[in-house]
């Protein structure tokens, strides 16, 4: 019988705060909510961040170093107010079967949706009001819309992205424990890759172990077989006049249209040199992205096919003749750029929300016309009784009174 190889990123989960890299502040922030559960003025809280940051495994370090019981639920899993009241609601009225506390653990909020799952919010706020022990949710974006009234009843805890030499940290302490040899180089590599995501990091790791980790065994890992797929398309299409022939491109990509279409419009400019064609290349990038707000706003998914050949054959007969020049064709930085603007405005969106509810108005008119003055009373005025009567009407925490002051 074959014996079952237990994942490293169980085998190895932190069990002291201590241990999490990368997010001190972040875990003692957490701590401080389950410690001092009884005299918080919210009874839950929102652990937020990007995939493979640290947020689910703090909670169980947590947990094990303060001798608590973890009860851990996936929202995607249960995901109606009944559901969410039948397990949730009752985990957090009664006591563990050993007497001993817990902490009450829901994983991904965001596979909770806005729309289909009507009522599982509200009643998680309700749950979070009434409870008897800790709730803590974890999240990778918190700050889309359907979860606004949840953030203003919550506590919000950030992790940050791990920068590749705490990923670097991560894995070498793994590998050590293994007795597994390696590059320095090749685990420098796995961890840059990895895109600050640990976990993505550990799980690659296990997959290249073997008696010694090299540069050649990173060959196997699904990153550069992505990169490779979505050059090889834009080849393809970049190289060729022929609509057929482009038409197929995208066919075996793993990316959806919407980042193959960002991949397009970074590489376009390197390899069209004739204002003319890249005029006409760029209309067709136009068109396919007119498509695909058609599909987000209607849900008419028959339009990607529209899509698929704005993108390909549009782009490829764009040229009067293919360019010679050989090109190394980069990744789009664009989705970086978004998710730090994203990142830089969520407390700005928060904060808004509260003012929001606090003055029966929306928030794109306390965006416009309100959080402009809000900001100019705490970064300039003298009266610290004012800033402390609005941050305790709007219920702001510290990491907002800060942001106001900046």
């Amino acid at each position: 019988m074959l014996k079952r190889v237990k994942p490293w990123t169980q085998k190895y989960i932190p069990l002291k705060g201590i241990d999490v890299v990368g997010q001190q502040k972040s875990v003692a922030q957490l701590k401080k909510f389950v410690v001092n559960f009884r005299n918080e003025h919210k009874k839950a809280t929102i652990v937020y961040g990007p995939t493979g940051c640290g947020k689910t495994c703090a909670v169980y370090a947590l947990a094990s170093e303060m001798g608590l019981e973890i009860v851990e639920l996936n929202a995607s899993d249960f995901r109606t107010g009944d559901a969410i009241a039948s397990i949730v609601g009752n985990a957090s009225k009664q006591m563990s079967l050993m007497f001993k506390g817990k902490i009450i653990l829901i994983d991904e909020i965001d596979g909770v949706s806005g729309v289909k799952d009507r009522g599982a919010v509200p009643e998680i706020v309700r749950i979070a009001e009434k409870t008897s022990f800790p709730i803590i949710m974890t999240a990778n974006d918190p700050f889309t819309k359907k979860f606004s009234t949840l953030r203003r009843k919550v506590a919000m805890v950030e992790f940050e992205t791990l920068q590749y030499m705490q990923v670097f940290e991560i894995i070498k302490a793994v590998v050590d424990k293994e007795g597994i040899e390696y590059e320095e180089d090749a685990l420098k590599a796995v961890a840059r890759r990895s895109g600050g995501d640990a976990r993505a990091a550990i799980n690659d790791l296990q997959m290249l172990a073997t008696q010694k980790i090299t540069m050649k065994d990173l060959d196997v890992l699904s990153d550069r077989e992505r990169v490779e797929e979505i050059t090889t398309a834009l080849t393809k299409i970049f190289k060729t006049t022929d609509p057929v022939v482009a038409r197929k491109s995208f066919d075996t990509v793993t990316e959806d249209l919407k980042h193959c279409l960002l991949w397009v419009d970074e590489n376009l400019p390197k390899e069209y040199e004739k204002p003319a064609d890249l005029a006409r290349a760029y209309d067709y990038v136009s068109k396919a992205d007119v498509m695909n707000r058609r599909i987000m706003r209607w849900q008419h998914w028959r339009f990607l096919a529209y899509v698929n050949d704005y993108l390909s054959a549009g782009v490829a007969v764009s040229k009067d003749e293919k360019y010679r020049k050989m090109i190394h064709y980069g990744q789009t930085q664009r989705l970086l750029k978004i998710f730090i603007a994203n990142r830089k405005y969520q407390k700005r969106k928060a904060i808004c929300e509260k003012m929001a509810a606090a003055t029966h108005s929306s928030r794109k008119e306390v965006v416009k016309n309100t959080y402009p003055y809000m900001k100019v009373i705490f970064k300039q005025s003298r009266d610290n009784e004012l800033k402390a009567a609005l941050a305790n009407q709007l219920d702001l925490d510290k990491d907002e009174i800060d942001y106001l002051k900046m």
